[in-house]
């Protein structure tokens, strides 16, 4: 087996790897060492030539060329990461799943002890007095907690013996099914990210909540997939579940089956300490949630989304609603959940087109300032449309569906209620315009929410190109992004007078005025002033396709 030890610099990585070394025999993998050992150099001039990207990349493939875990009885290797190592959502991809992984932990105050009497000089205490040199350990412990935190927590600080002794007594856990990849505890609820971690991770959010019961609304093939399985699980676990399967996909968004979802909970005798543990895609989120945020005045609420756009997207912020027929979720209620359980061994499940259509709100987060995540999509894009089976093992999947995920915590945490700044929650609403309009003319069926999006983006590139506010270079960049994901080019058979009437009715219409959310080269802006005649050319040529719109 493999033992991975991470944590701050000065937490005493490489004294614990070396004594675990002694003690079991193993062999003692240092990252930074591989780094400068390949590069020729110390860390310092790698960081003053080639920069922080530079290192980084050297980093990451010193990780990959550790290749797969040990999976023998006893300990084959002891891996010390640097300090920064899994930040990377690819190194920890490789190095947590199939090992075991130990975060070495410790006050700011004694590390940075530690890093003043070190005979190596660290850029956090060089130029920097205690004080100082305390102030941005505890900074970048708070940065970096999430990605240490699905590790086994050690006090890095006690005598080296009872650290070592602490790590030995969990060498036997079983590291083969279930990895989690990123946790964090968030003003808008815990988010854990992880491959194959569903069953345990509720478990743990419903022991955080005290709940000896549960109720699972799910839908027909989400349960399938995933909602029986947990819920046998919940069960073997000594939660007491119930069960309630809404209508598959959009048609679970009416206030009838709200009403009548609503009536089941009655007839259960749900109480408010009962969490609605919500099992499927948005559609189902969507719904569940409002239910939840509306019985008895709210009951907690677990999401465990089972698609990408839900992963990386309509699972997290709170919102929750239902359609009218005239427009898409025009009745529903702002209910934070407890915990968002996002399990990416689901997406193992889906087929190549929601898997393609998720990618349209994926590049929405990629145009909106993610500048590596616009690269990875370009990169790896392709393969994941395709479902290709590199995609999945290569960390791509999980990459994407963290980076889209932790942008929008951090942008609902700035703008829980949507004020309507272009920094603030609006920003997440790039494409949705005409997109909306799009599945309203369409009622709903027909196109996938992804599908919708993407064709919206395209339009949003073309109005703020015209508008002088999307650069043209940056529009061609997201469009041929997008046609490389085979998205929004074919032609749609929609009424554009159908998709314009249906924008009318937006949720973000103020003053009678639709306010558009248009890419600028590296983020978005906010504006009412578009001249209707420009929105109803541009609709006309994202319905007509690719093929029949603007050549680009």
């Amino acid at each position: 087996m493999d033992l991975v030890l991470v944590g701050l610099p000065g937490t005493g990585k490489t004294a614990v790897g070396r004594r675990m070394v002694r003690r079991h025999g193993a062999t003692f993998v240092d990252i930074d060492e591989i780094v400068e050992s390949a590069a020729g150099r110390p860390i310092p001039a790698i960081f003053a030539e080639e920069g922080e990207a530079g290192f980084r990349a050297r980093e990451r493939a010193a990780v990959a060329a550790l290749g797969p875990p040990d999976t023998g009885p006893r300990l084959a290797r002891v891996i010390a990461t640097g300090g920064g190592t899994p930040v990377d959502p690819r190194n920890r991809w490789r190095l947590y799943r199939g090992r075991v992984v130990a975060w070495l932990d410790g006050p700011p105050e004694i590390i940075a002890s530690r890093l003043r009497r070190s005979r190596v000089v660290r850029p956090l205490v060089e130029g920097r007095d205690q004080a100082a040199t305390v102030a941005a350990l505890a900074a970048l412990a708070a940065a970096r907690e999430r990605f240490y935190a699905p590790a086994l927590r050690v006090n890095g600080i006690a005598p080296l013996g009872a650290v070592a002794a602490t790590i030995e007594r969990h060498l036997a856990d079983d590291v083969t099914g279930a990895t989690s990849l990123l946790r964090a505890a968030t003003p808008i609820g815990t988010l854990e990210i992880g491959d194959g971690t569903a069953r345990r991770s509720v478990g743990a959010a419903l022991a955080a909540l005290e709940a000896r019961r549960a109720i699972v609304v799910s839908e027909p093939r989400a349960w399938e997939i995933g909602g029986a399985a947990l819920a046998d699980g919940l069960a073997e676990d000594g939660i007491a579940v119930d069960r309630i399967l809404l209508p598959r996909g959009e048609a679970s968004k009416s206030l009838r089956v709200v009403e009548r979802a609503a009536r089941e909970l009655a007839r259960l005798h749900a109480e408010r300490g009962d969490p609605i543990v919500a099992v499927g895609g948005g559609a189902l989120g969507d719904a569940a949630g409002f239910v939840a945020a509306t019985y008895l005045r709210g009951v907690p609420l677990v999401h465990v989304p089972t698609t990408l756009v839900a992963q990386l997207d309509s699972s997290i912020g709170g919102k929750t609603a239902v359609d009218l027929p005239e427009g898409k979720n025009l009745v529903g209620a702002f209910h934070q959940p407890a915990a968002i359980v996002i399990d990416v061994a689901f997406l193992r499940t889906l087929p190549v087109r929601q898997l393609r259509a998720a990618l349209g709100e994926a590049a929405k987060m990629g145009a909106i300032g993610d500048a590596r995540l616009l690269e990875l999509l370009e990169d790896e894009g392709p393969a994941m449309a395709r479902r290709a089976r590199s995609a999945f093992e290569s960390g791509a999947f999980a990459e994407v569906v963290e980076r889209c995920a932790w942008a929008k915590v951090e942008v609902v945490v700035a703008d829980e209620r949507e004020r309507g700044s272009a920094s603030g929650r609006i920003a997440l609403n790039l494409g949705h315009s005409v997109g909306h309009g799009i599945e309203t003319a369409a009622r709903h069926r027909g196109i996938l929410h992804g599908e919708a999006v993407a064709y919206g983006l395209r339009a949003a590139c073309r109005i703020g190109e015209e508008l002088g506010v999307t650069p043209a270079e940056r529009g061609r960049r997201i469009e041929v992004l997008l046609d490389r994901l085979g998205l929004a080019v074919a032609p749609l058979p929609y009424p554009a007078a159908a998709v314009l009437a249906a924008m009318r009715v937006d949720k973000k219409v103020r003053g009678g005025r639709l306010r558009w959310v248009l890419p600028t080269e590296g983020a978005v802006t906010v504006t009412t002033d578009v001249p209707d005649e420009l929105v109803a050319r541009v609709t006309a040529s994202v319905l007509a396709g690719r093929d029949l719109g603007r050549t680009r």
